[in-house]
């Protein structure tokens, strides 16, 4: 982990070896990788994969157990930014389709991650222009498609696997308002708690009982949201 200091100095990172990544974001693919499942763990899914960081992650930590991630990102010169980040090992195929309406079959999936599209206000320490480009009109149409996504994930996950919903983002109406909604409408998922799988997290806040919410003047991380569902 980095202090500070410019990432592009690092030879790894200058040479493509290695990739830069918040350790908030880090943080998401590793509760995926470490929430329990029951029975088969071969396919993991990034449905909203670009530009391919996470996605990259896990697919180390699948190739390490023998699983393959499928990563799908719906523009396609994003997709291409998950192949160059992903490369070769623990990879199943990357999709450049609708994560709404992903071509793949309900059900088949062991674990599950929606790291949605949001207002990224999460990450204004490292952008702090974003706060000028966000206008309250764009929850409106944020929060509907991220119920989508996430019900979608649910569609997609086999009984017995798991679901992470992450946004990078505080602002409720794209976190717990959406966990709540789309589990509190089907019986066929329920809510976990996700603040075991966070290795040395303290104090993350849980405007949802068992989700997390991290911040960056108390654990030094993009204001990242996460919660675990688990398929019944």
């Amino acid at each position: 982990m980095l202090d500070g200091g410019d990432p592009a100095d690092v030879p790894a990172v200058a040479e493509g070896r290695a990739g830069v990544q918040d350790e908030g974001s880090q943080l998401v693919a590793h509760a995926l990788a470490t929430a329990p499942v029951e029975g088969r763990d071969e396919r993991w899914l990034d449905l909203c994969a670009g530009p391919g960081g996470k996605a990259a992650l896990l697919a180390a930590l699948a190739a390490g157990r023998g699983a393959g991630v499928v990563a799908v990102e719906r523009h396609l010169h994003r997709a291409g930014l998950v192949r160059r980040a992903v490369g070769a090992d623990g990879v199943l195929g990357v999709v450049s389709a609708d994560g709404a309406r992903p071509p793949l079959r309900p059900g088949s999936m062991d674990r599950v991650l929606v790291d949605a599209p949001c207002t990224g206000l999460g990450a204004l320490r490292r952008r702090p222009e974003a706060r000028w480009r966000r206008s309250p009109d764009d929850l409106v149409t944020l929060v509907l498609l991220q119920r989508r996504l996430l019900a979608s994930a649910v569609d997609l996950a086999r009984p017995g696997g798991v679901v992470l919903y992450a946004t990078c983002s505080p602002v409720r109406a794209e976190t717990v308002d959406v966990v709540s909604s789309v589990v509190g409408h089907r019986g066929d998922v329920a809510l976990e708690d996700v603040r075991p799988l966070l290795p040395g997290v303290t104090g993350a806040d849980d405007q949802l009982e068992g989700t997390a919410q991290l911040w960056p003047h108390r654990h030094g991380t993009d204001a990242m949201f996460l919660a675990l569902l688990r398929k019944r």
